[in-house]
């Protein structure tokens, strides 16, 4: 996407989320509600208020009492704890709110909403408790008309909030379970939604990397900020301790935000990164260790505040640093970071400065829909990103696919070629070889001019002669082999040993020779090419018989291990000299038994064929005591 189209497209975003959170601002906000309202100490209500579907928020009208005040006048948001902007006094300790509810109807079953109370609280009404605990809290009383004094008693010892920060809703019982209903299901959602994209994306991390990883952890941060409703609201027993688990949870989320720009735009690797990763993970670690340290220091809350703003900004700041980069390198993924940048500082703005002018009454409050959108956004980046994959994947597969295909057709019409070639070579020497052979017969059979230096040549000539039919008839046996196309079958060991007994041991008892072969117990099965077969048990047992003298020994035997079959040909003969049998399956290696008689093609020929079966052949040998083939070929099974 060009950039331009980028920047309207961020314009788009930011419209869309300011029209968002002014209707968000109007329609699901505590302190947008009708009245009535408290005033001096006093909240007049009819019945009519009650009947309504949305309840009374107890916001203005408070009376407050703590160690240096009595009865001053607040509403519930104006103080975030006890310091009140005094930085040296402590933000903790108890504090009394009282309410007077004048109420003027008919006699009703009421309920009083609490969230997120201090440390620990006591409800009374009339100067009669109804409830204490920690973390929310909820009172059920009949409202019946006069006045009721309703009181709340706090003990903050720890935290950054102290006192009673959120207002709470006054309602019928229909009417504050209806609220708790949607706030609840609208939490758990915000819960699971991000945790099941958590737990999709495990499945990718193996083939998504570190975007994968990163938007995973993201998922997991935002399940745990939102968790905190729970937490307050079944009051347990990690309540007092969870603003650090939110806290950590929130810091994780800005770093995760950041690394996915920091991917997309392909700066993971950059100095800067380095640099600014430090700050990212230095700041939470020192406003933690802040958190821990505000009931000891009085100051420490106010500069945890502080901190908590410019972490915030630092990380906006290099959020777009990243995204600009991205845009500037023209990545794909560049759309999704700048929306989310949009996203994040839409969020940052309405936290610096909408500061106790929103509490949702059904919802979220306007960062953690900042939260959600984040995730979701990175969600739809990530869905693109793996299409793509699979897009660019299934491509490459096509493209490798025509590639081998092509490959395939060029590889084997070279193979035609070669083996034309040979043949046609093959043929094509058999006439001057043989010609020259008879010319040397001729010359030697007329003795005319024939002294000792020409007799000298023509054995040079008639050795140079042999040498070339010898790799002629070599060439030949090549040829032959590549002409087998016949089709591979399923083969019996137990038959193609049989066939290999009825035709060699005639031959070998002509020779004198004793052949024996050893069937396995049971028989097995191979894919092969029985011609083929045939000539590899051909060139073995000729060779053995060529070595073997008489009253000697030729013996094959075969055995099944497992997925292998293993055969072995063993002769009783000359044996292979040791330094000779690193280099018996050479092509056109003659050793020195078989000079004037090999082609040095036959072992070649074998092991060709055993290795285009999948297995393999070795040699042991021993001079004047024999030599053993060893074939370890797959089974079929």
């Amino acid at each position: 996407m060009k950039p331009q189209k980028i920047w309207l497209q961020s314009l788009a975003v930011l419209i869309i989320l300011a029209v968002f959170f002014i209707l968000l601002f109007y329609l699901d906000n505590k302190y947008q509600t009708p009245p009535p309202y408290g005033k001096a100490g006093i909240i007049t209500l009819n019945g009519q208020d009650l009947e309504r579907d949305t309840p009374i928020f107890l916001i203005d009208g408070w009376l407050f009492h703590d160690e240096r005040t009595m009865g001053m006048a607040t509403y519930i948001g104006e103080f975030s704890n006890l310091q009140r902007g005094e930085m040296g006094v402590s933000p903790h300790g108890r504090a009394c709110y009282q309410l007077t509810l004048r109420y003027d109807g008919m006699p009703q079953i009421v309920s009083v909403d609490f969230p997120l109370l201090s440390f620990e609280y006591a409800v009374r009404v009339d100067g009669v408790l109804l409830a204490e605990g920690a973390g929310s809290g909820q009172i059920t009383f009949q409202l019946t008309p006069g006045d009721h004094v309703l009181t709340v008693e706090t003990l903050s010892k720890m935290g950054y909030y102290s006192g009673m920060y959120f207002p709470p809703a006054l309602g019928t019982v229909g009417t504050i379970l209806g609220v708790n209903r949607i706030q609840g299901l609208a939490y758990a959602l915000a819960f699971v939604l991000p945790l099941a994209l958590a737990v999709f994306t495990l499945f990718l991390w193996q083939t998504g990397g570190r975007f994968s990883r990163w938007f995973g952890i993201l998922c997991c941060c935002y399940a745990f900020y939102m968790f905190r409703y729970f937490v307050f609201l079944f009051c347990m027993p990690v309540a007092r301790y969870w603003f650090l688990v939110q806290n950590l949870a929130l810091y994780c989320m800005c770093f995760c935000v950041v690394q996915l720009t920091v991917l997309a735009s392909g700066s993971h690797s950059g100095k800067a990164w380095r640099w600014m990763r430090v700050g990212l993970l230095a700041l939470p670690a020192v406003m933690q260790v802040l958190s821990l340290l505000i009931p000891a220091l009085t100051w420490a809350v106010g500069v945890h505040g502080r901190l908590t703003d410019i972490y915030y900004l630092f990380t906006f700041g290099c959020a777009i640093f990243f995204t600009v980069r991205g845009i500037a390198a023209q990545s794909w993924e560049s759309r999704y970071t700048q929306a989310g940048c949009s996203v994040f500082g839409a969020g940052l703005f309405i936290n610096l400065f909408c500061s106790n002018h929103f509490e949702p009454v059904y919802f979220f409050w306007q960062f953690e829909w900042c939260g959600l959108l984040l995730v979701l956004l990175f969600g739809a980046m990530m869905i693109a990103r793996n299409r793509r994959i699979l897009r660019e994947n299934d491509a490459l597969t096509n493209h490798l696919e025509e590639q081998v295909k092509v490959r395939t057709e060029e590889v084997t019409h070279l193979l035609q070629e070669r083996k034309a070639f040979l043949s046609d070579m093959a043929h094509d020497l058999k006439a001057p070889v043989f010609a020259t052979q008879s010319f040397i017969e001729a010359i030697r059979k007329s003795g005319v001019g024939v002294d000792r230096e020409l007799q000298g040549y023509l054995d040079q000539a008639e050795a140079k002669q042999w040498e070339m039919a010898r790799r002629l008839q070599g060439l030949s046996a090549i040829n032959a082999l590549d002409k087998i196309e016949e089709e591979w079958v399923r083969v019996s060991l137990h038959e193609i040993l049989s066939e290999v007994y009825a035709i060699y041991h005639g031959e070998a008892e002509v020779r004198s020779v004793h052949f024996f072969v050893e069937q396995p117990e049971q028989d097995a099965f191979l894919m092969a090419q029985p011609e083929k077969l045939n000539i590899l048990f051909e060139n073995l047992i000729y060779n053995a018989l060529k070595a073997t003298p008489c009253n000697g020994s030729i013996r094959i035997a075969a055995r099944t291990e497992g997925d292998k079959i293993h055969i072995t040909v063993e002769d009783t003969g000359c044996g292979i000299p040791e330094e000779e049998i690193p280099f018996v399956f050479r092509r056109f290696h003659v050793g020195a038994n078989n000079k004037g008689t090999g082609t040095g093609l036959g072992l070649y020929i074998v092991q060709g064929i055993v290795t285009e079966l999948g297995g393999s052949i070795n040699v042991q040998s021993v001079v004047g005591q024999g030599t053993k083939f060893i074939m370890e070929l797959p089974q079929d099974i």
